[in-house]
């Protein structure tokens, strides 16, 4: 356990070590601490005690410099005792959406002499978010006709929460007629659908009001409602029946908007009036658009699988004596090579002695690729001759060394071109350029 164990019982620290590395940079000894913390801890709580985990004494911080390198500042470094503080807050749902495991990761940087240590903080969740539904209430007609067992999907619940903290099970106020089966999508997402389990009678009871209720798994649960308000109709005998209860498509995320993504059917055996299907979003989509007499669904505007990776839509086909029915179309957004690699220069020493040693740590390299997948893997490589070397630190992060001796009298500058390239296909990449300014040593004695 870290320091930051040792204090407040949530962070945890393993070091891990490379020996490998150890002949190659020295004193620049590469090591990964990891710290673990709950979200929305206040502004200034210790996270662990960055400086004793990295073998500093609290005399050596004026003269070591220890600070943090990363894009935003989740955390800072007091400089009076090493200890990593919490600098902004920390909500693991903005940061890390659903993901199942949420990690910062950035550098420590020490100076005299420079050196980059890894470092990944686990965010875990707490159970701060209630299940909300879109609406207070929601309207289903269904017919005085409909057969016992006939099932309907029901509105969910959003909760930003993971784990046994998100939605775990929908509940339904006790009613003699209806009754709530609780369903899984294959993300493992809650859904609800309504049962029906006696016949209904328009003339006994044309309307029935039943409260939904959304609970997490944290201890203890939070919940949220909304009403069923439900409108018997007059008889209509057969109810339209989709082709599929679930409609499953792939779509590559640079289609153009007006592509077509499938095609949902629905038969009635009625005649007149009563087999003519009408079809609708079950809630209203800003992406795609839906032909109420084909069934078609096209897209609307340019996809982003960096936005959003997948869409579920219930779509309700409706017929004209007022019955209804309902499929699931899922749809999984594939990813294209549409972003090219960033590059960006972190701790880039500002004096670079002619006399400095093969291995000397020169800069912090990081790369950012937003695509997913070989599209976001990214390798970094060296334009031209010069005497340093590119080697990777950790996941995106690259540092660059001296490899070879330097003679201010014979360059005194280099411009370093880096370039780094994705493993898409085709391949995306971005260079960048550096002048590495070298610093006179006295080496050379007087000549007559």
């Amino acid at each position: 356990m870290g320091s930051g164990a040792a204090e407040g019982g949530w962070a945890e620290r393993r070091p891990v070590l490379f020996p490998l590395l150890l002949s190659l940079f020295g004193p620049a000894l590469s090591e990964q601490i990891r710290y673990r913390i709950p979200e929305e801890m206040p502004e200034g709580s210790v996270v662990g005690n960055l400086a004793k985990d990295l073998g500093l004494s609290v005399h050596e911080l004026p003269t070591r410099q220890l600070r943090i390198s990363s894009e935003k500042a989740y955390f800072t470094v007091s400089a009076k005792s090493g200890e990593l503080l919490v600098g902004s807050r920390l909500d693991r749902e903005q940061i890390c959406g659903k993901k199942a495991a949420c990690t910062l990761e950035f550098e420590a940087v020490t100076e005299n002499p420079l050196n980059f240590y890894h470092v990944s903080v686990d965010i875990e969740d707490i159970n701060d978010h209630t299940p909300k539904f879109t609406q207070t209430s929601f309207d289903l007609q269904i017919s005085e006709s409909t057969v016992p067992g006939t099932r309907f999907i029901l509105e969910t619940a959003e909760d930003a929460d993971t784990g046994l903290n998100a939605l775990q099970i929908y509940k339904l106020s006790l009613s003699p007629i209806f009754s709530l089966i609780n369903k899984e999508k294959q993300d493992g997402s809650k859904y609800p659908e309504l049962a029906l389990e006696k016949r209904l009678d328009r003339e006994q009871q044309s309307y029935h009001r039943l409260i939904l209720t959304a609970l997490d798994g944290g201890d203890p649960p939070l919940s949220g409602t909304t009403e069923l308000r439900i409108q018997v109709t007059d008889a209509n005998d057969n109810a339209p029946v989709f082709s599929q209860d679930v409609y499953r498509v792939s779509l590559r995320e640079n289609v153009p908007p007006g592509t077509a993504v499938v095609q949902v059917s629905a038969t009635d055996q009625d005649e007149g009036i009563n087999s003519e299907i009408t079809y609708s979003f079950y809630r209203t989509g800003r992406v795609f658009s839906l032909n109420s007499k084909s069934g078609e669904i096209t897209t609307l505007k340019t996809l982003d699988f960096e936005e959003i990776k997948e869409y579920s839509i219930v779509v309700e086909g409706r017929d004209g004596g007022g019955l209804a029915a309902q499929c699931t179309v899922e749809i999984n957004i594939q990813d294209e090579n549409d972003n090219s690699p960033e590059i960006t220069f972190h701790s880039l020493a500002e004096m670079i002695l002619e006399n400095a040693l093969p291995g000397t740590p020169i800069a912090l390299i990081k790369t950012y690729d937003r695509d997913s997948g070989e599209n976001g893997e990214v390798n970094c490589r060296l334009e031209g001759e010069v005497p340093l070397q590119i080697i990777s630190s950790s996941r995106n992060s690259y540092k660059l060394i001296i490899d070879g001796t330097l003679d201010r009298e014979q360059t005194p500058e280099y411009n370093v071109t880096i370039t780094a390239t994705d493993r898409g296909k085709p391949p995306l990449s971005s260079s960048t350029t550096i002048t590495l300014h070298i610093t006179d040593v006295n080496d050379n004695a007087p000549v007559f």
